[in-house]
């Protein structure tokens, strides 16, 4: 089950107008049975610490969803707390209000997000985020996330170096952390060089798509 939770402080507002009889907007879903593993909350911004201990105590997982989040004004995610309270999170595009499907420009607008809180997100949790923890955050890690034996292999392959500035920046990297901090605040779109699915490459940068 997926959906939306403290968006914006509009709508937290309007939910306790339709259930004054709830603690908050988290205990509205609580209430119905709506929490759980299997349950996903998109954005969780405006959260307050008993929402957070729900969270955690119902193994719910929040989506991290930067890029919609700043271009609606909504607010700051508060990624130290997720961890803090245990509470899985994946990173999400959104495809409502955010600006891009990358998941690399999404890492980007996230680490923009971190520095307003005085937290900088490292390229290794980002891409933790991007990847084994999306898979946690929908209770799929047993299928997908990584490269271990006996998963889906579901995946795309990265060229680091696609434009004249990610080209100057990775020759300077000095090792593999620089330069998926590179890739994640400068990367894009155009750095999938090639998608796989089920094992088997679906589309190529270099033309239209590859044979099944």
């Amino acid at each position: 089950m997926q959906t939306h939770l403290s968006e914006n402080p509009q709508e937290v507002a309007w939910v306790r107008e339709l259930y004054p009889d709830r603690d908050n907007y988290l205990d509205v879903y609580h209430h119905y049975r709506l929490t759980g593993r299997r349950s996903v909350f998109a954005h969780a911004i405006h959260l307050d610490d008993t929402e957070w201990d729900c969270l955690h105590q119902t193994q719910s997982a929040v989506v991290f969803c930067p890029s919609s989040n700043l271009f609606l004004g909504s607010g700051l995610f508060r990624l130290q707390q997720s961890w803090h309270k245990g509470v899985r999170i994946g990173m999400g595009t959104d495809v409502g209000a955010g600006t891009s499907f990358s998941l690399l420009q999404t890492l980007g607008d996230a680490y923009k997000v971190g520095q307003l809180q005085q937290y900088r997100l490292s390229a290794c949790e980002a891409f933790y985020h991007a990847t084994l923890g999306g898979a946690c955050a929908l209770d799929l890690e047993h299928e997908i996330g990584n490269f271990a034996t006996g998963k889906t292999a579901d995946f795309v392959v990265i060229d680091p170096a696609v434009t004249p500035l990610q080209r100057l920046r990775d020759d300077n990297c000095r090792d593999i952390m620089e330069r998926l901090f590179v890739l994640m605040t400068l990367g894009d779109d155009r750095n999938v060089a090639a998608t796989w699915v089920n094992g088997r490459p679906v589309w190529q940068a270099d033309c239209q798509g590859v044979a099944a």
